[in-house]
């Protein structure tokens, strides 16, 4: 198991002000707030689109821990939506890259790098300490994401998961002692071209996104290929830390499932959602119907 920790060292982490770096959070949060958020540990599995987003928004928020998974590396097919892609980037892994770019925002962070991605050899590791997890892995890593909520549950560890769904974000949290991930997706010894189906409909029952996709050719479960825009990434991650804020301060009212909610920008469209029993209720299920036939043909 390859764990790199990185902590405060040299100069710079000495002479960093972090009061003065985060002050214009104040107001928002009282200075005892931030103080508290400074010693709180989020862990992100996955590091892409919305993985990269959320690090470096948590650490602006000044979250002053983090544990953080992904075992692949910047291509230029990530150039479209992913934070730390770049010319210069091309062929480094993205848990480094990632690591040194929420260290120039905060060098006094105390980051673990998991360089072979969440996996079950190194679950216990990767939530040790934890206060909150964020997902951030890619639409089709269902075996890691199963096995990541379900140690989140074991853990009473607060998941959250805020999903790029066309030009908007669908967001579900699982808090502990409410429904689970797999309770509401209902995904166990499914196939993952069925797994995709109702991960997919879990996330988005309000479907806000479905009247704008031009090429359909471009989304295919099956093959584990879809489409994804920057601007849904970032509305994830906005979207994500504002819950975490809510989960680790303690205040604000925090939808859990089978609660949701659905934003979406090019429609100017949000939805709450409410679907008892998750994947299991009627409207999904006549939902997932639909999912199966225009998507898998």
């Amino acid at each position: 198991m390859a764990v790199t920790e990185d902590g405060p060292s040299g100069t710079t982490a000495a002479a960093f002000d972090y009061a003065a770096a985060f002050s214009r959070n104040l107001g928002w949060v009282t200075e005892a707030e931030q103080e508290l958020l400074r010693k709180r540990h989020v862990a992100i599995a996955g590091l892409g689109g919305v993985g990269g987003a959320h690090l470096l928004t948590l650490a602006r928020l000044g979250i002053g821990r983090f544990s953080i998974a992904d075992l692949d590396v910047f291509d230029i097919a990530n150039f479209n939506r992913q934070a730390g892609a770049s010319i210069g980037t091309i062929g480094r892994p993205k848990v480094d890259v990632l690591a040194e770019m929420a260290l120039q925002v905060n060098p006094q962070l105390v980051i673990r790098r998991f360089g072979e991605g969440v996996n079950e050899h190194n679950i216990d590791a990767f939530l040790s300490g934890v206060d909150c997890y964020v997902d951030g892995l890619d639409f089709f890593a269902f075996a890691a994401r199963e096995m990541t909520f379900s140690a989140c549950e074991e853990r009473k560890v607060p998941a959250v998961t805020a999903a790029p769904i066309g030009m908007g974000v669908a967001l579900l949290n699982f808090l502990p002692g409410r429904m689970g991930f797999e309770r509401y997706f209902r995904v166990e010894g499914c196939s993952d071209a069925e797994k995709a189906v109702r991960f997919l409909v879990g996330l988005t029952p309000a479907m806000l996104h479905r009247g704008y996709l031009v090429d359909r050719s471009r989304v295919e479960l099956a093959a584990k290929r879809g489409p994804s825009t920057v601007m849904a990434c970032q509305l994830c991650a906005g979207v994500a830390a504002t819950e975490v804020l809510k989960i680790l301060l303690r205040r604000g009212r925090v939808l859990s499932a089978p609660w949701g909610l659905h934003f979406d920008a090019y429609t100017n469209r949000m939805r709450k959602t409410w679907r008892p029993g998750g994947n299991a209720n009627p409207l999904q299920q006549l939902l997932m119907k639909v999912a199966r036939r225009v998507y898998r043909g």
